[in-house]
C-alpha cells in the first residue's frame, strides 16, 4: 500500500506549533525505579541509541524519566482516562488524545471548561463534563466527533463523572451548598437528568454495579454517602462514618469494578482507605506512606479490579505505588524526583496495566503527563525495515513484524505510522498487519533531509504495547524539464508550449512556480522578456504556457525551476523561428 499524506483539510484538522493535531468541535463559539525496572528502561535506551540508517528493532520505548514525562503545554484541568489505545486529558478548552506509549497526536478544541473525563469499558465512546457551558460531551473516540451534547442548564457547574453501564453519573455545583448529583442514560435518544442527591458543593462521584459512592470534598471531616441505584430514584444505603477516624477533605474516589469496594484518599492521611459498599466498614488500607508523602493523593482500580494504584506528591517529588486490591501488598513503585521544584500529582488511571498521571508543576502551572510500565503484562516486539538512502523523489518501501510473546500469529492487527522530516511530525497514518505479523507501506515523502518513520501498536489487554523506528537520510533528486511546441511561427499568431517537470526520472508536480523567460534576436539585437510565471499539475507535473510573438527573429523560450524540498534546481530551452506572415 502508498501511504498517501494528504494536505489537512482547513475544516477538519490543523497542526498547532507543538505539532500536535487538533480537531475542533461543531461548536461556534524524571524518575527513580526498581532496579529491574532501570535494567529494563537502560536496554531500551541501548537500543534506541543503536539505530542505523535502515534497520531498528525496539523493544518497548522508554529510557528515563524525562523520556516517559511530556509537558502538556496547558495549565488547567489534569483529568485522565484511557482506553482503546488511547489516553484523553482534560484541559479546560480542549481535550488531548495521546497514543499508549503516551506520545500527544491530537486534540478536540473548542470547548468550554472541559474538568472531568468518563470512558466506555471499550473506549468508543468519551465523556466530558463542560463546566463552563453547563453540558456533557458525548465523542466518537475514533474520529474525535462531538456526537452530541447533554444540556445541565438546571445542574450547572457539572465537575465530577463517573460511567457505569449506560448510567453517567454527575457531580455539579458552582458555590457552597448548590451542589448534587444527576444520573443520565446514556442510551436514551433524548436524556433528562434525574436528581440522585444534593451537596455541599459539586462531590465526586464513583459508580460501579448497582452502587454509588458521593464524596463531599469540601467538608471537615469528609463524608461519603452511599446510594443503591438499582431503584429510581436510587435509594439511601448509608454514610461511610469517615469521622470516626477523624479524616478531613476527601481528595479522590475509586470504586472496585463490581462496587463492593469504595477507595478513598484524604489530605494529610498516610493510607489509603477501602470501604465495604454494603456494611458501610472499613476492610482494609492501601499503603502506610510516611508523612513527608501525604500530599495531593490520587486513586485508580485496574479494570479487571485486580490492582489499585495510589499516587501522592512529596516534598522532593512524586510517587506511584501498584498494590494488589485482595492483599494490599505492593508490588510496583515509580517515584519522580528529578524536577527540581514543587509537583501537585493531579490524576491517575490505568492503561491496560500501565498507568497514566497527570502532575502539575507548580513553579509555572504546566501540566504534565507521566506514563508508567508496570511491567505487568509480557511484551511484544515490532521491528522496522527501510532503505539506507534514496532522493527526496523516491517512493520509499518498508516492512516490519510484529511477534507476540509466545511467537504465535497476531492476527490483523493496526498499527499507527508517524512520519517525522527532519524530527518534525509530519503526520499520521494506520496500516494493518498480515495474519502473521507482517507488513508492507510505501510512502513517497517529498523531501530531501533524515526522514524518521515511527510505528506503534498499541497492544492488547494481555500484551504490552511495542514500537519501532527506522531512519532514512535522502538526498535531493535530479530535476528535469521536458519542453514540447511549434519549432516555426507567423508574426501574430499565438504559440502554444507544453511540458513535463520531472524528479528522479518521475513526473511530479510541486507548488514552486516555473519562470518563463522569452529572448528575442534579430537585426534590432536582443531582448529578454520576462513572462507570467506557471505552475505545475500536482499530481503529474504537466504545464502549459502560449505566447504571441509581435515581430520576426529567433526566440528562445527559457523555463526555469527553482527546486524544492525534494528536488535540485533545473532549467530548459526551446528555441523557434518566427517569420512575417506571407515569408519562409
Amino acid at each position: 500500500m502508498i501511504i498517501t499524506f494528504p494536505r489537512k483539510h482547513p475544516n477538519r484538522s490543523c497542526t498547532s506549533e507543538s505539532g500536535i493535531h487538533e480537531r475542533s468541535s461543531p461548536r461556534k463559539e524524571s524518575g527513580r525505579f526498581h532496579k529491574s525496572s532501570i535494567t529494563r528502561l537502560l536496554a531500551r535506551l541501548v537500543t534506541a541509541l543503536a539505530v542505523t540508517a535502515g534497520l531498528v528493532v525496539a523493544q518497548t520505548p522508554a529510557a528515563s524519566a524525562a523520556d516517559i514525562t511530556t509537558d502538556l503545554g496547558i495549565t488547567n484541568g489534569g483529568d485522565v482516562v484511557a482506553g482503546g489505545g488511547k489516553a484523553f486529558i482534560a484541559g479546560d478548552d480542549r481535550i488531548l488524545v495521546v497514543n499508549a506509549n503516551g506520545t500527544p497526536n491530537a486534540a478536540i478544541t473548542g470547548l468550554s471548561g472541559a474538568l472531568s473525563l468518563a470512558i466506555t469499558p471499550d473506549g468508543t465512546r468519551l465523556y466530558a463534563a463542560l463546566r463552563g457551558s453547563n453540558e456533557v460531551a458525548e465523542i466518537d473516540t475514533a474520529s474525535l466527533d462531538i456526537t452530541r451534547l447533554i444540556s445541565l442548564a438546571e445542574y450547572p457547574c457539572p465537575t465530577n463523572l463517573s460511567l457505569s453501564g449506560n448510567r453517567l453519573s454527575v457531580g455539579y455545583g458552582c458555590d457552597q451548598w448548590d451542589g448534587g448529583v444527576v444520573s443520565i442514560d446514556t442510551s436514551a435518544p433524548a436524556p433528562e437528568p434525574v436528581q440522585v442527591a444534593t451537596a455541599y458543593s459539586s462531590p465526586m462521584v464513583a459508580a460501579a454495579g448497582n452502587t454509588l459512592v458521593v464524596g463531599d470534598s469540601g467538608l471537615a471531616p469528609a463524608r461519603m454517602t452511599v446510594y443503591d441505584v438499582t431503584t429510581t430514584p436510587a435509594t439511601l444505603r448509608g454514610i461511610i462514618k469517615v469521622h470516626d477516624y477523624n479524616w478531613s477533605f476527601l481528595k479522590d474516589l475509586a470504586i472496585t469494578p463490581d462496587g463492593s469496594t469504595v477507595i478513598a484518599p484524604f489530605l494529610r492521611v498516610n493510607e489509603y482507605g477501602a470501604w465495604d459498599t454494603t456494611s458501610l466498614q472499613k476492610v482494609r488500607a492501601y499503603g502506610a506512606e510516611p508523612a513527608s508523602s501525604r500530599y495531593s493523593p490520587v486513586v485508580a482500580v485496574s479494570p479487571d479490579g485486580t490492582h489499585v494504584a495510589g499516587g501522592r506528591g512529596t516534598k522532593s517529588g512524586l510517587g506511584v505505588t501498584l498494590y494488589d486490591s485482595a492483599t494490599a501488598a505492593p508490588v510496583y513503585s515509580g517515584t519522580l524526583t528529578d524536577h527540581g521544584g514543587l509537583m501537585d500529582l493531579r490524576s491517575l488511571t490505568f492503561s491496560d496495566n500501565d498507568l497514566f498521571a497527570v502532575w502539575r508543576d507548580l513553579d509555572n502551572d504546566h501540566l504534565h503527563l507521566w506514563r508508567l510500565e508496570t511491567g505487568t503484562l509480557p511484551e511484544s516486539t515490532l521491528t522496522l525495515t527501510a532503505p539506507s538512502t534514496g532522493t527526496g523523489a523516491d517512493i520509499l518501501t518498508l516492512t516490519g513484524r510484529l511477534t507476540l510473546p509466545d511467537g504465535s500469529a497476531p492476527g490483523e492487527q493496526p498499527l499507527s505510522v508517524t512520519r517525522h522530516v527532519e524530527d518534525s511530525a509530519d503526520i499520521t497514518r494506520e496500516v494493518t498487519t498480515a495474519e502473521d505479523g507482517t507488513f508492507t507501506f510505501r510512502d513517497r515523502p517529498r523531501s530531501a533531509g533524515v526522514i524518521r518513520y515511527d510505528v506503534v501498536w498499541n497492544g492488547s489487554p494481555t500484551v504490552h504495547w511495542s514500537a519501532a523506528s527506522a531512519t532514512v537520510t535522502l538526498v535531493k533528486a535530479v530535476s528535469s524539464i521536458a519542453l514540447s511546441g511549434p519549432e516555426t511561427g507567423i508574426v501574430g499568431t499565438q504559440l502554444k508550449f507544453s511540458g513535463v517537470l520531472s524528479q528522479g526520472g518521475q513526473p511530479v508536480g510541486s507548488t514552486t512556480p516555473l519562470r518563463i523567460l522569452r529572448e528575442v534576436t534579430n537585426s534590432k539585437g536582443t531582448v529578454v522578456t520576462v513572462l507570467p510565471s506557471v505552475s505545475t499539475i500536482i499530481f503529474d507535473g504537466r504545464f502549459r504556457f502560449m505566447d504571441t510573438p509581435a515581430e520576426a527573429g529567433q526566440y528562445s523560450y527559457r523555463v526555469e525551476w527553482d527546486g524544492d524540498r525534494a528536488g535540485l534546481p533545473t532549467t530548459a530551452t526551446f528555441d523557434v523561428t518566427v517569420a512575417e506572415a506571407g515569408q519562409g
